[in-house]
Formats: C-alpha cells, sequence, structure tokens
C-alpha cells in the first residue's frame, strides 16, 4: 500500500542485507519510479543511469523502489457538460458470474479473495501473463493468481513479505507491463488516489483487467484517507482512465454495520463476535427502510444497499 509518512531513514539498513533476487520476468519490466528511466542492475541493487539513484535493498531484503525524492506531479482532466455523476452505471450487487474463468471451488489451498468477487477473476490469456497485487500485503493473493495461470508480483509500501517494496503513485514499472491488477482495500489508503488509478492505468497493458474493491463505510483504519463512495469509486476509475464495467456495494458479504462493529465499536473481537453483537440491529435496519418506502420513494432496496455498504467493488479494463 502506499503511506507517504515513513522517513527514508527507515528505508535503508545498516547492515546492507544481501538484495532478494527477482525473477527475470521482473527484472524486464523496472523502471526508476522518479523519472521512469530504464534501471541497470549493480551488486547492491537497481540503479537508475539517468537519476544516479541506487535503489538498494530494504531492511527486510527486498528491492526497495520507494522514491527517495519528491517528484511534482499534475492531474489534468476534463470538465464533463452536462455532468452525469452515475454515468449509466446501475450500481447492483455484484452476482456471481455464470461460468467462471477460474475455478476457485477446486483451489487446494486457502482463498483470500472476497466472496463476491471470487467468480470474477480472469484466466491469464497465455503463458508468461503477469498480475500486479497492488498494495499485496503478506502476497496472500499468490496462489490465486498463479493458480489463475499468471506470474505473480507483489508491491507494498512497506510489507517486509513483499516482493517489491513501491508507492502507487509512482509505480516502479515501465508502461503496459501487466496483463492483470488486483487490488483488494489498498486505495483508501494513498494520499493522492486519482494519481495512484492513473498509475495503475499506465502500467496495465491494452486490454488487461483491473479487479479490486475500496472502502467505503469501514472506520478509519491504518492511516486511512479517503474512502471511496460507489460514485467515488466510478469517478476516480474513470478519471484514471479506465473504461469501468461494474461499481458494486459489498453487500450483503460486508456491510456498514459489520465494518463498523469489527473495525470500530468492537475493534480487535473475531468477526463471529462482532456480528453477533449487533445482530438484534439488522431486523430493525430492514424494517425500517421497508416503512420508509412507504412515504419516501428513495427508500429503494438499491438505496439501502448502497448507503450501508462496508466497501466498494470494481470491474474495469484498459481500451485496446
Amino acid at each position: 500500500q502506499s503511506g507517504g509518512t515513513d522517513s527514508l531513514s527507515g528505508h535503508m539498513a545498516a547492515s546492507n542485507p544481501a538484495p532478494r533476487p527477482l525473477p527475470e520476468t521482473v527484472w524486464a519490466i523496472l523502471a526508476c519510479p522518479g523519472c521512469g528511466g530504464p534501471l541497470e542492475r549493480t551488486p547492491s541493487g537497481p540503479r537508475c543511469a539517468a537519476c544516479g539513484i541506487d535503489y538498494g535493498p530494504a531492511e527486510t531484503g527486498q528491492p526497495d523502489l520507494r522514491l527517495r525524492r519528491s517528484r511534482p506531479f499534475s492531474l489534468d482532466g476534463i470538465l464533463e457538460v452536462p455532468f452525469s455523476p452515475e454515468g449509466g452505471m446501475d450500481f447492483q450487487p455484484l452476482p456471481p458470474r455464470s461460468a467462471p474463468e477460474v475455478d476457485l471451488t477446486r483451489f487446494p489451498g486457502p482463498c483470500h479473495l472476497p466472496m463476491d468477487l471470487r467468480t470474477w477473476l480472469p484466466r491469464a490469456a497465455r503463458p508468461g501473463s503477469l498480475a500486479l497485487d497492488l498494495g499485496c500485503g503478506t502476497q496472500v493473493h499468490q496462489e490465486v493468481c498463479e493458480y489463475a495461470g499468471y506470474e505473480y508480483v507483489g508491491l507494498d509500501y512497506a510489507d517486509p513479505a513483499a516482493l517489491l517494496l513501491g508507492d502507487g503513485q509512482a509505480l516502479p514499472f515501465r508502461d503496459g507491463s501487466f496483463d492483470f491488477i488486483l487490488s483488494i482495500a489498498v486505495f483508501e489508503h494513498i494520499p493522492n488516489p486519482l494519481l495512484a488509478m492513473r498509475e495503475a492505468h499506465r502500467v496495465l497493458k491494452p486490454g488487461g483487467i483491473f479487479l479490486g474493491t475500496i472502502a467505503f463505510q469501514e472506520p478509519f483504519h491504518s492511516n486511512s484517507f479517503f474512502h471511496h463512495s460507489h460514485l467515488g469509486t466510478l469517478h476516480a476509475l474513470r478519471f484514471g482512465g479506465f473504461q469501468v464495467h461494474r461499481v458494486a456495494p459489498s453487500e450483503p458479504f460486508w456491510s456498514a454495520l459489520d465494518a463498523l462493529a469489527n473495525m470500530g465499536l468492537f475493534a480487535g473481537s473475531p468477526r463471529w463476535l462482532a456480528r453477533l453483537l449487533v445482530s438484534p440491529l439488522r431486523p430493525l435496519h430492514r424494517l425500517w427502510w421497508w416503512a420508509g418506502r412507504k412515504v419516501r420513494p428513495d427508500a429503494t432496496e438499491r438505496n439501502r444497499i448502497l448507503k450501508n455498504s462496508g466497501a466498494v467493488l470494481f470491474l474495469a479494463s484498459k481500451a485496446e
């Protein structure tokens, strides 16, 4: 994930640890996060000939491709007239795909994808297809991506288990490097999510798929900056340049009530216990909205779900 507050003094270990080896396929797509130039190999790690910056290993040994210098950025866009916030989307819950490309019911290990996204995981179109897990944490999605036929690349801002350390706002990859990008609960932790959307679009190949989730009605957590509504998610994806196919609430798998209970009201409790403690509110909540339909035309089931979703799911692609 992209943070932004860590000091550079914490990036490098005083003991100068031996760098972890990178697959040749990853070396081939690396680029300087500062200037976008090619990186050359040195005994201590990647080095940008243009910037003269050595991207040596982090304390935990993996290549540290976070920015070493401040980098200006600008975000140009177009104000649409007339402005259409919903842009033709229906924002209905994401149904299971009738013919999944990847059968995760037979997956031999634990599957960490959210329940409502599992049938939408795309299969690699060809051998050697690369998948980027943007904000990968401990790389919990590696097995799933490899099972779908991808070569997995995990990038995180700080997690020692990630293959690479990097910033979602300045991705250390060449244009059009990846066939698939997965990002689960990451963009709320990025200080400039619109910039990160443009970066994700830049490193995705034409025709590539972008699948993920963004927090909405979750409490503040882990330095979260911007929680996105369904409209905010749609806008961010379109601003990034993506073709947006679906934006959907995470209801019923992760409602605002579940999120508030598990991450706020009873933080640290097992999820089953948090759900149990707020379970009396569920029928009252549904009854309230049912009664509201008698007097308010906007008290629809669609709006109930949208307003009370803990997160937002999205499926997008880059134009061919």
